[in-house]
């Protein structure tokens, strides 16, 4: 009878450390660890963290077989040079140890399995010297379960060890983490993870390329099963010898080489070459989203490359990333890198929720087009202040007294009330280069809406609103006010009022508050005038009519066609943020 062929063991468990000198990227944990137990100061509990498939039930059971280590002539102790295997190590490594036990929190989550476990912990070990608790996952525990640990936690028998693992250490109270000590696995880095990937190759007798390698390394993100299992997956896919090609392809990834052909099309905005180059990309297999999130990466690259020029000395990367990364380094500004990082990242996430992805991964190359020339916020400014609307090519503009631009220059229009007079203030006789101090110490005010109209013009819009609605004036003339406020005006509103006037005019301002009766305030009066013109338009025969017959209707708004004449830039304004409205009668 012929016996029955082996399974095939994948490489993520054929491969699987068996010792503390088999961990690699994890140096600080097994130095901590191998002096403690040169010393004797072994804890009673560790709680591992980290990304998947750096290591952390590997470890767990590798603590295990070094607690219970012992050589088949009985000698031996708790130690960690596991350099040959002892009676108990296959057991404890293949997880079918009866003194090791090994418990998934994601499926056994209640006070009801930790109990299980409670029960067992004052029973002697049956083979070993030390009863070792495996909880993976354990952040999935209830509250009650974490709080049915404690106690045991604290103070357990001496021939029993918790062994805690959890990619979420954060959602594990404060007062599990306190009864353990607590190792944080780290992300293997790029280089280390291509030089274990080229052992095993080595071992399978698998001709693979370098490059092949450090692109399963990069999309592995620092997860060790991760780069296994795309190891094995590339060997499959390409029978024995493996190129970067058909991994870039297996993955869906866009080729490096065209990745930074593409990067230097957008960013000399070249819409139509960029497009040309995705689509190459596209039909050859890799997705839209990996190809934005490549020219993502790139973008960090070339960044991290500006600020620290040690960066492109990474082994992980190819020769090409390097020699062009460096040159792009130069060419680019900060202000470009980071805004074509922001279209990106908001572009992958776009690109991955559209209902056709290579479509929107078109728009947002197009968007980085035309984002690599734009002007940056200071430029815009600049431009602006310039009669032509260009972009300055200089500084920028300088107002009439060498220094800052001139308010007048970059305030924007304004609409409203006060329109008119903002507009007359700032047409005032003044002469044309004359600096502005001397302007405003020559600047008198006729009426108080002049006052307001300069409140306005000098963007002071919480004086201007107490101006129109809590002032009722008494008196009023050039360089005095006499008023009556409001229940709802500040108590030191003339004091406001004064000063802001003598900054303003360059004269001195006597303001006070009286008692005599005023006049109502700009906005009373404006609210009755409203009032009164909307009475009358309600009294008009044909609106009277079209409310008849149209119930529930309402008048919105009443204008005048003077007012439509005087105010066109107040129409224009309107115009924009109003839909249109057909009238129903030309003659109201």
């Amino acid at each position: 009878m012929s016996e029955s062929p082996t399974p095939y063991r994948v490489l993520a468990r054929k491969y699987r450390p068996q010792r503390f000198e088999d961990l690699i990227g994890q140096e600080p944990m097994v130095r901590t660890l191998r002096n403690a137990f040169a010393s004797g100061r072994v804890a009673q509990a560790w709680i591992l963290t980290g990304v998947r498939g750096v290591g952390k039930t590997t470890t767990a059971r590798i603590l295990a077989r070094a607690l219970n280590y012992e050589r088949a002539d009985g000698t031996g102790g708790p130690t960690v040079e596991l350099t040959e295997k002892g009676v108990h190590c296959d057991a404890i490594m293949e997880s079918r140890h009866v003194d090791v036990i090994e418990m998934d929190a994601a499926s056994h989550t209640g006070v009801a399995d930790v109990r299980n476990i409670l029960e067992t912990v004052h029973y002697a070990p049956v083979m070993a010297r030390t009863k070792v608790f495996i909880i993976d996952e354990v952040h999935m525990l209830s509250t009650s379960a974490f709080n049915a640990f404690l106690k045991t936690l604290e103070e357990p028998p001496p021939h029993v060890k918790f062994v805690f693992a959890t990619t979420e250490l954060r959602k594990v109270p404060v007062t599990v983490l306190s009864r353990c000590q607590s190792f944080s696995l780290r992300r293997v880095a790029a280089d280390e993870m291509t030089a274990h990937l080229k052992r095993i190759s080595d071992l399978e007798e698998v001709s693979i390329e370098d490059e092949a390698l450090a692109v399963i390394a990069r999309a592995s993100e620092g997860s060790v099963r991760d780069a296994l299992s795309l190891l094995d997956q590339a060997i499959a896919h390409g029978e024995g010898a493996v190129e970067a090609q058909a991994v870039r392809g297996m993955l869906g990834l866009a080729d490096r080489g065209g990745i930074l052909d593409l990067f230097d099309a957008v960013m000399r905005g070249d819409a139509a070459e960029a497009l040309e180059r995705f689509r190459a990309s596209h039909d050859a297999g890799a997705e839209p989203a990996a190809v934005l999130a490549d020219l993502a990466e790139t973008v960090h690259l070339v960044t991290r490359i500006k600020l620290a020029p040690k960066a492109a000395d990474d082994p992980a990367l190819s020769e090409g990333e390097r020699v062009r990364g460096r040159e792009f380094a130069e060419k680019l500004s900060m202000r470009t890198l980071s805004r074509a990082w922001q279209i990106l990242l908001k572009g992958v996430t776009e690109t991955q929720l559209a209902a056709k992805p290579a479509q929107a991964a078109d728009m947002v190359l197009v968007r980085l087009c035309y984002a690599s020339d734009l002007p940056s916020p200071e430029e815009a400014i600049r431009a602006l202040g310039q009669p032509d609307g260009g972009a300055p090519r200089g500084p920028a503009p300088s107002g009439p007294s060498g220094g800052r631009p001139a308010p007048e220059a970059m305030a924007p229009a304004r609409t409203g009330p006060a329109l008119g007079v903002a507009q007359g203030l700032a047409r005032a006789p003044e002469p044309a280069q004359a600096p502005r101090a001397e302007s405003v110490a020559t600047l008198s005010l006729a009426r108080f809406e002049d006052l307001v109209a300069l409140a306005a013009k000098n963007r002071d819009i919480l004086l201007q609103g107490a101006l129109t609605k809590n002032v009722r004036v008494v008196r009023f003339e050039d360089g005095r006010l006499e008023f009556q406020p409001t229940g709802a005006a500040a108590t030191d509103l003339a004091g406001q009022i004064a000063k802001k006037a003598q900054e303003w005019t360059g004269k001195r301002w006597m303001v006070s508050v009286v008692t005599g009766e005023g006049a109502p305030t700009i906005q009373e009066r404006d609210d009755a005038e409203a009032a009164a013109l909307l009475a009358g338009v309600q009294a008009h025969p044909h609106v009277r009519a079209i409310l008849e017959k149209a119930p529930g209707a309402v008048i919105v708004d009443v204008r005048t066609r003077e007012s439509e004449t005087a105010a066109p830039e107040l129409d224009a304004a309107a115009s924009d943020a109003l839909p249109p409205v057909e009238d129903e009668d030309d003659d109201l």
